[in-house]
């Protein structure tokens, strides 16, 4: 059997619309923080003595952290002053209900571990998570797959500013339950993995009891292809761009085989970190980046790179070991680095170029250099690691941990973590997970999306393409909440599911069009505020920061009643007399509708308006 192209696995974080998850703090997010508690973490040893290797990492990039509180949603157990309490017990049932529906084997006991976190966004330096079921299943497009875990575990705090020093978080996130549901390594296309995260999250939102909006699901994505490594990109928080995540993966670590095979072609070797201060080379140099360093009262440093000349950035910029230099570089506080495929640029002129080729020896075509302007010793340690990932691509793909960027790509972030990072958690009691506890939730299971989408069907006269298109887009609560308020289940099923694409497609932000703004609009629709054919311009107004009646009143919308249409389409009418009586009347109608629409366009029904215009052509007509 042929080895797969691609090889992927997603975890699904789901925060859980409850108390926090060891007190009884409220789990929303908060406009302001309050107070400055300062820290600095460091890695401790797992039980078997080891030091974790992503842990380490962290810990080496030397930064402080601040504290924000936040009223009503954070407390001593944020602030890791106060041992946890007990276990949000909503919390546990809604996890234990989501793994009997995915047909998981639910442990005896919960007992939650620490996961070392040094980054800073736990205030303990660890995460409390734990194991509540195993082997479950989903089904997806006729094939199945298998869920290896589902966790219960504290969300981390939330990042509100960054410098170069330190960091400050903001506790209202910190504590917020999440689920957390691990797939097998089952994917084997982009496509496939964004239907696996649509089936999980649909199940998710049919507890009732997980949160909605942005930032309130996150996805690790697990990928690897044959020859390459296990790369995890960490926290994609948009569904649609997980395929292209995929996609461009399997391109970086194909990328990157590809400059493994070059350079062992050359036999190129394993290159010292020798740095060599090239200051005075550069002496003259106009460069911002060069000139800014010196006045730091920097320096330039510089490495030689035998036989990695044109796999920096070569073969019309698809070869792109440099960017991943870089990106190591980076996590030493610098701003990056130039190597010589892209040279000269940035204010780097050939004379430089060549003044420091000399200056290091470089004789081959094959040498390549690369260069840190910085305060000494940060631009020595930023190098170090950039050599260091040099000479791990002559070799194989690293294995690592990325941060998703907004275009679908990922930059490094840290190594991937081991099983050094996990131990118990000596502060929280084990849950015993009785039988009749379960057999009381499998008897009371929430309706399955399939189940949702007939019962949309037949309840509200839709079809099932659109009763799909609702439960997966999460709006199955607003459509019922307007078709039974209000009985417009179609105008309801027509917006979510064309309108709301049009204005996406377009870049209009529809996340600010809550269910209260809708419920709003359909309640001023039902009482003819305003037409149907208005609803895309009066949403998208409305997505921009406007209320309903100042949007309608903006937009000149305020519906019309009878006698003031028939005086606009009469007077349409007069105007194309010659028009109506050569088509022979009635035939004038739908030519005539784009004028009368234009006039009337949100301030009456378009069948209502095409009565009126039948009636004022009759009557021309006699």
């Amino acid at each position: 059997m042929a080895e797969p192209e691609l090889i992927c696995g997603i975890e699904i974080h789901q925060q859980l619309d409850t108390k926090k998850l060891f007190c009884d703090c409220d789990s929303h997010l908060c406009e302001e923080g309050h107070g400055a508690v300062y820290r600095r973490l460091r890695p401790t040893t797992s039980e078997t003595g080891e030091v974790d290797r992503a842990a380490l990492a962290q810990f080496q990039r030397n930064l402080g952290y601040i504290y924000q509180s936040a009223h009503g949603t954070s407390c001593l157990v944020e602030l890791d002053e106060e041992p946890p309490h007990n276990i949000n017990a909503d919390a546990m049932k809604t996890t234990l209900m989501f793994s009997e529906m995915m047909g998981a084997r639910v442990v005896d006991e919960v007992h939650f571990m620490r996961k070392i976190v040094v980054d800073g966004s736990n205030t303990s330096g660890f995460q409390r998570t734990a194991l509540v079921a195993t082997d479950g299943e989903i089904e997806v497009n006729g094939k199945k797959i298998s869920i290896l875990s589902v966790c219960l575990e504290e969300d981390a705090c939330r990042k509100v500013e960054t410098s170069d020093a330190e960091i400050t978080y903001r506790l209202d996130r910190l504590g917020i339950p999440l689920i957390e549901v691990a797939t097998g390594p089952d994917i084997r296309t982009p496509e496939e993995c964004m239907e696996v995260a649509l089936r999980i999250g649909t199940l998710l939102r049919a507890t009732k009891r997980v949160k909605r909006g942005i930032g309130t699901i996150r996805e690790d994505l697990n990928i690897s292809i044959p020859g390459g490594a296990r790369i995890e990109i960490k926290g994609v928080q948009e569904l649609r761009l997980l395929p292209l995540y995929v996609e461009n993966e399997v391109k970086r670590q194909r990328m990157l085989l590809r400059i493994r095979d070059i350079l062992t072609g050359r036999g190129t070797k394993e290159v010292p970190f020798e740095p060599i201060d090239v200051t005075d080379v550069f002496k003259e140099c106009q460069s911002k980046v060069i000139q800014g360093a010196f006045k730091d009262k920097g320096k330039v440093i510089a490495v030689r790179l035998p036989g990695f000349s044109g796999v920096m950035n070569g073969d019309n910029g698809t070869l792109r070991l440099g960017a991943e230099m870089a990106q190591r570089a980076r996590t030493k506080g610098v701003k990056g680095i130039f190597h010589s495929d892209e040279l000269p640029n940035y204010g780097i002129e050939q004379q430089f170029v060549d003044a420091l080729r000399e200056k290091i020896g470089m004789t081959g075509p094959e040498d390549a250099f690369v260069i840190c302007a910085a305060k000494e010793k940060k631009a020595k340690d930023a190098l170090e690691v950039a050599v260091e990932r040099a000479n791990i691509a002559l070799k194989e793909v690293p294995e690592e941990t990325r941060d998703p960027l907004p275009d679908g790509t990922s930059k490094y972030s840290r190594p991937l973590p081991g099983a050094a990072r996990m131990y118990p958690e000596t502060d929280v009691p084990p849950t015993e997970i009785t039988r009749e506890r379960l057999e009381y939730i499998r008897n009371n299971l929430p309706e399955l999306p399939e189940e949702i989408e007939k019962r949309l069907v037949s309840q509200y006269g839709i079809n099932a393409q659109q009763a799909r298109q609702i439960v997966r887009q999460d709006n199955t609560d607003l459509f019922e909440r307007i078709s039974k308020e209000y009985d417009m289940a179609g105008v309801a099923a027509t917006t979510f599911l064309n309108t709301y694409g049009e204005l996406e497609h377009d870049g209009v932000d529809i996340s600010a069009l809550t269910d209260e703004k809708m419920m709003q609009v359909f309640g001023m629709l039902k009482q003819a505020r305003f037409a149907k054919e208005a609803l895309p311009a009066l949403l998208r107004e409305m997505a921009s920061g406007t209320d309903a009646e100042k949007a309608i009143s903006k937009l000149g919308l305020e519906a019309v009643d009878d006698d003031e249409a028939v005086r606009i389409i009469a007077q349409i009418v007069k105007e194309r007399e010659d028009f109506i009586r050569s088509k022979g009347g009635l035939a004038a109608i739908g030519p005539l509708m784009g004028p009368v629409m234009g006039a009337l366009r949100g301030k009456i029904d378009g069948q209502k308006a095409n009565e009126l215009l039948t009636q004022e052509i009759k009557k021309l007509m006699g």
